[in-house]
């Protein structure tokens, strides 16, 4: 009917005796096999596509060993590498030295390899040394066969997020400082309040007993030092 379709052909020589009699021809149509490859292709490309213009989150590709294979926009944006000063380098180069030195990467690596993904939290470096505090998440990539044929790397700058939740402890902690203040305050006044009431309660009644006490001179004396105590502690509360 003048259609085409997309075929996949195979042509062999029929020989007989020694001289070729003709052609055996297998053709198959392998339209919608193709039409479902280009499809994937093109999701493929669409995700790369979409991937390569994130800027909020640095989303790459390691190989098995740590290095390297992919980079994105937000990569450059978060830590500073071009693709082209990034790609093929270990991704060890984000961590402090002092992480570097505690073996950090390997064991992110190790534990994504062993459970299938890694997640934390802390101290990444940027191209030009400044840090930053980050979200990562480690992803094993593994083919059909379960074989190991790199990692999926996101990580996120959340620094901004980490300054503001650090400052709101802070003030949650003045806050409760000041209430325990205020409540030691209240309390402190309250015993003020009624320790007064009570020495005035001594200190009206001194001068009848000094009068009682007048002509014994052992009890004016205790008198006079039970009115110097109570003005004391009135001059203290």
């Amino acid at each position: 009917d003048g259609t085409r379709f997309l075929a996949t052909i195979v042509i062999n020589p029929i020989y007989e005796d020694g001289v070729l009699i003709g052609f055996a021809q297998i053709m198959r149509d392998i339209t919608e096999r193709q039409k479902a490859h280009s499809a994937l292709q093109d999701s493929e490309r669409h995700f790369r596509l979409l991937v390569s213009g994130v800027t909020d989150y640095a989303v790459f590709m390691l190989d098995p060993d740590g290095y390297v294979s992919s980079w994105n926009a937000g990569g450059r944006r978060i830590k500073g590498y071009s693709a082209g000063e990034i790609i093929g380098r270990h991704f060890s180069c984000f961590y402090t030295d002092t992480d570097q030195a505690a073996g950090r990467p390997a064991r992110a690596l190790s534990i994504a390899t062993s459970t299938g993904r890694y997640e934390e939290e802390g101290w990444r470096v940027r191209k030009d040394g400044s840090f930053f505090w980050a979200s990562v998440v480690i992803d094993a990539i593994r083919g059909d066969d379960g074989t190991l044929i790199g990692f999926a790397k996101i990580t996120r700058d959340i620094t901004e997020r980490r300054n503001a939740q650090m400052n709101l402890e802070k003030v949650q902690k003045q806050l409760a400082e000041s209430q325990k203040m205020d409540a030691l305050g209240q309390l402190t006044g309250g015993i003020a309040h009624d320790f007064n009431n009570l020495l005035m309660v001594v200190s009206g009644h001194i001068h009848h007993l000094k009068k009682i006490a007048a002509q014994d001179a052992k009890a004016a004396r205790a008198a006079h030092a039970i009115e110097v105590a109570a003005q004391r502690g009135a001059a203290l509360t």
